[in-house]
């Protein structure tokens, strides 16, 4: 991502581990984008997605969602199964992020990995028109499990780096966003502005 502004913007992400998220005193204490997760597999939803989703929308946060990827099942399957998750927690709107959860291989060889990853977004990309962010790590990247998915906005959890500087792997040249600390909560930042954050979220037809 060129670095268009000097803007950072602050974000978490959550999951159904967090239980209820205050989502009004965190829009408060100035986070402005936030990552949900609402689907791992096939048939798995997280019962706290609709309720984070809503939240966040409600607090003028920019909404993001994340699959938890299982590569060993079908990605298209899994893709479906997760844009159905959104829908029936309202859908999405314009600026709405999304983004493939990338940190397991399931047993299988790294091409195996990326081949799914791949399809996962073609799939996304096709029937809703947003280019999906890849969450993943450094080592995990190194070994080939991401070949392929340069193209797509590389969000990386690296708590080990200092904020704003991590270690970007190949495929990627550089970070989108980057998860910096882990405990007590996942936070992260983008460097941009919301405007720019938004234009690569989804955008009606």
């Amino acid at each position: 991502m060129k670095r268009l502004s000097g803007d950072m913007l602050t974000g978490i992400d959550v999951s159904n581990w967090q239980g209820t998220v205050n989502w009004s005193g965190h829009a408060e204490a100035g986070v402005a984008f936030a990552f949900a997760k609402a689907s791992e597999g096939a048939d798995y939803t997280d019962e706290w997605f609709a309720r984070n989703w809503n939240g966040m929308r409600e607090s003028w946060i920019v909404c993001g969602a994340y699959h938890f990827a299982r590569p060993k099942g079908d990605p298209i399957e899994q893709a479906r199964h997760f844009l159905g998750v959104i829908r029936s927690a309202g859908g999405l709107r314009r600026g709405d992020l999304i983004a493939l959860d990338l940190e397991t291989n399931d047993g299988l060889r790294p091409e195996r990995v990326a081949r799914y990853a791949r399809r996962w977004c073609h799939h996304v990309e096709r029937h809703c028109g947003v280019r999906p962010f890849i969450y993943t790590f450094n080592t995990f990247a190194r070994r080939g499990h991401c070949a392929g998915l340069g193209e797509y906005p590389l969000w990386i959890a690296s708590p080990e780096s200092a904020r704003g500087r991590p270690a970007v792997p190949r495929p990627w040249s550089d970070w989108t966003i980057h998860q910096y600390a882990n405990t007590p909560l996942d936070r992260n930042i983008f460097h941009g502005s919301r405007k720019e954050l938004t234009r690569l979220g989804f955008h009606p037809r």
